[in-house]
């Protein structure tokens, strides 16, 4: 039995892997102390061999002398469990993004890991769907219902807010600010995307991949299916489950 662990800035993902090959998860925020969530999830589990991913996964280390594994390895794992045949895959966390691209055999080749500032996340999206007013849930459809005719200018989330509020101020229609930070989000990953290389098939995960909006937009610019996992968010925990069990 093996469990994977991947904690992320925002939130923690556990994926349990039984040995007849079921899935069990649960997602929680990572809270004021993300070790002592995460310790707490990982009690609910039969597993003894552990393995960890995400920004958290060496404080965890430091703790139960588990594994780890990077983010990249663990999504490549987690990814091929669904889709063995991807060969790109774009990552959109809460505070990071990135894009992996793998070989016939599902191994690493190139990546490219946006970590610096909060620009094309998870975070950006909730900044600008409170600014706006909106709930995260809603955005990726409200997104859908603008025109596209209005551009954020700005990719760093404080000038961007500060833009937000002006495109407001001047009475611009919300949905079409809100096209316009989604389209934003897309422009940022469409650069790394050219710079690593995009071959089919690819596979978004991550929250961010619950967004209908940047998952059509960014479908759109590639000419290209953008596939889905069924939980998303999960994509790194599972991989590290993966991982172990064919370590073992």
């Amino acid at each position: 039995m093996y469990l994977g662990i991947d904690l992320g800035s925002r939130t923690i993902k556990v994926c349990f892997l039984s040995e007849k090959g079921e899935i069990s998860f649960e997602v929680v925020e990572s809270g004021y102390d993300p070790l002592k969530q995460a310790l707490g999830l990982i009690q609910k589990y039969p597993a003894k061999l552990i393995v960890a991913t995400g920004y958290g996964r060496h404080l965890l280390k430091e703790h139960l002398s588990c594994e780890v594994i990077t983010e990249i390895k663990a999504h490549a794992f987690g990814v091929r469990h669904f889709f063995p045949e991807a060969r790109t895959i774009i990552d959109i966390g809460g505070q990071d993004s990135k894009v992996i691209s793998l070989d016939k055999e599902g191994r690493v080749a190139r990546f490219l890991m946006n970590e610096k500032c909060a620009a094309g996340t998870g975070r950006f999206l909730e900044i600008m769907a409170m600014s706006l007013g909106y709930k995260v849930s809603e955005f990726g459809e409200k997104a859908l219902q603008g025109r596209g005719e209005i551009k954020i200018s700005s990719m760093c989330t404080v000038f961007a807010e500060s833009e937000v509020i002006s495109l407001k101020n001047r009475g611009a229609n919300p949905l079409e600010i809100a096209r316009a930070v989604h389209q934003s989000v897309v422009d940022k990953i469409l650069s790394m995307v050219h710079r690593v290389g995009v071959e089919e098939k690819v596979v978004f995960t991550g929250g961010v991949a619950k967004n209908v909006a940047i998952a059509r937009l960014l479908q759109e610019a590639l000419g290209l299916e953008i596939l889905i996992p069924p939980h998303p968010e999960i994509t790194g925990a599972l991989g590290c489950a993966l991982y172990k069990r064919e370590q073992t």
